[in-house]
């Protein structure tokens, strides 16, 4: 049992503040139900996040739709390298 709780502390340690954050909220069991629920919201909020980011860019480098229009018919991938 000693052993076990060893492993726990190391794990717990590389979690950060965040995720240490959100295992004491839930401690008890959710159902598949609230999991997906969880999940659902969680990708909102990134979503939303992305969302307030990419604005804010475009605000800043004062894009305007014919600069999306032109970007989206640009190649601009790296190209490999053989």
């Amino acid at each position: 049992m000693v052993e076990f709780k060893s492993t726990v502390m190391q794990t717990a340690t590389t979690l950060n503040k965040t995720q240490l954050e959100i295992l004491q909220m839930f401690k008890s069991d959710l159902s598949e139900d609230e999991l997906l629920e969880l999940k659902r919201m969680f990708v909102r909020f990134l979503a939303e996040k992305a969302k307030k980011m990419g604005n804010e860019i475009w605000e800043e480098k004062g894009w305007t739709n014919e600069d999306m229009k032109r970007m989206s018919r640009e190649h601009i991938r790296t190209p490999y390298k053989n």
